[in-house]
């Protein structure tokens, strides 16, 4: 949400943010609602104080006799009273449209993002370890022979139709194990507090979190109302809504692992083999609520959290800064990281790592107390994918893949595996 001070202040600077994002200006139209809504409250205000002047004549007409002034100012206050109610409903409901109109705006981006109309114009600023050589062309995960017979495409499409999956077996495994392994580095490691949040939320959850009213096309939502969470970053982050926290009490470091639903309203025709794109999935995400001060160190800090995570498992990676044209609609400024996967030939995001600033503190109201007994400030909100758990088991597949169809697991990986280190051929650990 945007502070519309802030466009009062500096239009052009405003309108000049959102033309890198390839949006057109805005500021014209939202000061003119501004200005409208400002003028009807100053209206109300100022036939109050012609009512509450009328108010105290009544008594002193009625008083001396003079009936005629009596009935005059009783009409005037009755007509007043009336002007009043009028207009607060008009300033009401053109600061609904104010209000709506900002909530539809996307994020300004940070002065060092890199203009750019789409993921084309995105910048490498980080690549580690080596794609292997295969001595045959490596496989796509669900054609790797000790990998097809328990990713069960068929089966999940019989019960809930394109786009699911069935994992079993020693895959399902992997899979969950790969989902321990995340929470528990980032809780024994990296310091995040682990939270089970719901997958059902309120309106008003996706609302702050920035998910609506715009993308509501991209989520689930239940015949009573309720939400499908796209991320746990919608439960997480809204956790604060309406607080006012102690300065001492931030940052706030916290990691979820859940279910994740998703419509992929715009994504039909893409990535429609395997398990990259899914309506359900599993992620381990990232969440901080941080001092205004230290959001720009906070993201820097969750990238190398996520980044951490690949070289553990031995998956090479780059990492990019997403450009004006390619940023999700709530971020200042995301990082992106992608997997390289031998089966595709290509790298492919597995996190996204994004500061919001205060867009989304603004929306649902969330703040902190500074030390010195200041005026409360509203919180920067930062979250981040720590991974994306389907998509870093494709990775691990795809790359530990071996010519005779089996797959060499990482080695972290074994503790949560009996101590087994291998995919066999025949779907089996070893």
């Amino acid at each position: 949400m945007h502070d519309i001070r802030a466009i009062r202040e500096n239009p052009a600077a405003f309108d000049a943010a959102l033309a890198r994002r390839g949006d057109a200006a805005m500021s014209s139209s939202l000061l003119a609602l501004d200005e409208a809504r400002r003028a009807k409250i100053l209206a109300a205000e100022t036939a109050q104080a012609e009512q509450n002047k009328a108010s105290k004549e009544v008594g002193a007409a009625k008083g001396r006799g003079d009936e005629d002034e009596f009935q005059r100012l009783r009409a005037l206050v009755s007509e007043k009273k009336a002007e009043i109610a009028r207009m607060q409903e008009e300033a009401k409901a053109l600061d609904a449209q104010l209000t709506d109109a900002l909530a539809r705006i996307a994020n300004l981006p940070a002065d060092d993002v890199p203009d750019g109309a789409d993921e084309e114009d995105n910048v490498e600023i980080h690549r580690w370890g080596n794609p292997r050589n295969f001595d045959v062309a490596p496989k796509e995960h669900f054609d790797i022979a000790g990998v097809a017979a328990s990713m069960d495409f068929e089966t999940a499409a019989k019960t809930s139709g394109s786009r699911f999956v069935m994992l079993k077996g020693a895959v399902a495994r992997i899979h969950r194990a790969l989902a321990q392994f995340m929470v528990d580095t980032h809780v024994d490691q990296n310091g995040l507090l682990e939270v089970n949040s719901p997958v059902l939320v309120r309106d008003d959850a996706m609302y702050g979190t920035d998910k609506l009213p715009k993308f509501g096309e991209d989520s689930y939502r239940t015949e009573d109302g309720m939400w499908l969470v796209p991320t746990s970053e919608v439960p997480l982050t809204y956790s604060v809504a309406g607080d006012v926290l102690d300065e001492a009490a931030l940052p706030i470091r916290m990691t979820a692992h859940t279910l994740c639903f998703r419509s992929e309203a715009g994504s039909a025709g893409r990535d429609t083999a395997g398990m990259l794109r899914q309506h359900q999935f599993e992620k381990v995400e990232m969440v901080s609520i941080t001092h205004p001060d230290g959001s720009e160190d906070e993201q820097k800090r969750m990238l190398d959290c996520a980044q951490g995570i690949l070289e553990a498992l031995e998956i090479p990676y780059r990492t990019v800064v997403l450009c004006t044209g390619d940023m999700g609609f709530g971020a200042r400024r995301t990082y992106d990281i992608e997997a390289w996967l031998p089966g595709q030939n290509t790298y492919r995001e597995i996190s996204s790592v994004s500061t919001t600033g205060d867009f989304q503190a603004r929306r649902m109201n969330a703040r902190f107390k500074p030390a010195d007994g200041g005026k409360p400030q509203f919180v920067h909100t930062l979250n981040g994918s720590g991974l994306a758990v389907g998509r870093c088991l494709i990775a691990v597949l795809e790359n530990g893949q071996q010519a005779d169809g089996s797959v060499k697991l990482p080695t972290a990986l074994a503790p949560y595996l009996g101590g087994k280190t291998v995919l066999t051929a025949d779907g089996a650990l070893a």
